[in-house]
C-alpha cells in the first residue's frame, strides 16, 4: 500500500491535468505540453503514466513525444540557450559561435552542464536576422554575436547565479 501512495503522491502535481483530459479525444499533445511544464521535460516514467490514466498505448505516448521537437525527454538547464543557424546568422558567423558556446559550456549541441545550469540548442531560425548572429537565453535576445562576446554572456550569467547563491 506505502508503494502506491507514493507513487500517486510523485504524480499528484500531473492529476488534475490528467484528469481534465482523461476523457478529451485529441487531447495527448496538450496533455504532454502541460505535463512538460510541470517537470520542464517528459521523464520516462512519466510517459508511463499518462499513457495508464488516459488509456493510450505506451508506444502512441512515447511516439508522440519523440516526434515533435517541442517535446523533451532529457532534463534542461535553467537557461536555455538557443543559437539561431538561419540563413543570415550561418553567413554572418554562427558556427563560431557554436564553437565558442561549446568550449565555454563545456558540452556539446543538445546536451545540458553538469551543474544543469545550461542546456545549449541550435534552432532553424529565431526570426531576428537583422540582429545576426543572434542567440537567446530563456527569452532574452542577444545579436551582434562574435565567439567572446557569446563567452562573456555565459560568464555573467555564471557569476550572477554564483552570487546568488553565496546570499
Amino acid at each position: 500500500m506505502c508503494c502506491k501512495d507514493s507513487k500517486n503522491e510523485k504524480f499528484k502535481e500531473i492529476s488534475d491535468i490528467l484528469k481534465k483530459y482523461k476523457n478529451v479525444q485529441g487531447s495527448l499533445i496538450t496533455v504532454l505540453q502541460k505535463v512538460q511544464e510541470v517537470y520542464s521535460y517528459l521523464p520516462k516514467e512519466v510517459l508511463r503514466y499518462v499513457a495508464k490514466e488516459m488509456n493510450i498505448k505506451p508506444s502512441k505516448v512515447y511516439g508522440v513525444a519523440t516526434f515533435y521537437t517541442q517535446f523533451r525527454l532529457n532534463n534542461v538547464g535553467k537557461y536555455i540557450i538557443m543559437l539561431c543557424q538561419g540563413t543570415a546568422c550561418h553567413v554572418n558567423g554562427s558556427k563560431n559561435i557554436e564553437k565558442a558556446l561549446c568550449e565555454e559550456l563545456g558540452i556539446k549541441e543538445g546536451e545540458t552542464t553538469e551543474d544543469n545550469l545550461f542546456t545549449f540548442e541550435n534552432v532553424a531560425c529565431l526570426g531576428c536576422c537583422s540582429l545576426s548572429p543572434v542567440m537567446m537565453i530563456n527569452g532574452e535576445t542577444y545579436g551582434n554575436l562574435t565567439p567572446d562576446k557569446a563567452r562573456e554572456i555565459i560568464r555573467e550569467i555564471r557569476k550572477k547565479e554564483k552570487g546568488s547563491k553565496e546570499d
